[in-house]
């Protein structure tokens, strides 16, 4: 299988298909990471269209790029690896990134990503919503 294809697919045909929206995610801009170099987002459903409940987001790892140690303190995270490949350090132990991957991570858990040469592409969700 393609799978830098398949993130492309997400990323310029993709769509979230609602009772009473759909969401083009070719319409939604990525964004730069506020804290990590290299690494851009595209906020898929946030916490205004959830009520705070829950968020998803379509994230893009440069290569060799990462997102460093970190911890959310209210947050349980998830996610689902759509190409690429890389290193999730998930508490402590390290686990191989690649297409079909899914990890998560408690709230309070520490874990940071690290892309490989080709770069990593996943979707990330967050419960209750980060944004």
């Amino acid at each position: 299988m393609d799978y830098k294809n398949l993130f492309e697919k997400f990323n310029e045909g993709g769509k979230m298909l609602l009772p009473d929206a759909t969401v083009s995610f070719d319409a939604i801009l990525w964004s730069e990471h506020p804290v990590f170099e290299g690494v851009e987002l595209k906020h898929i459903i946030t916490s205004e269209t959830t009520n705070g409940e829950f968020s998803f987001h379509l994230v893009r790892i440069a290569p060799n790029m990462k997102i460093g140690n970190h911890v959310h303190e209210k947050q349980l995270e998830t996610h689902e690896v759509i190409s690429g490949a890389g290193v999730c350090v998930n508490d402590g132990a390290k686990l191989p990134y690649e297409p079909g991957v899914i990890s998560i991570f408690p709230i309070g858990v520490p874990h940071e990503v690290i892309a490989g040469d080709d770069g990593l592409c996943l979707f990330a969700k967050f419960i209750p919503a980060l944004c």
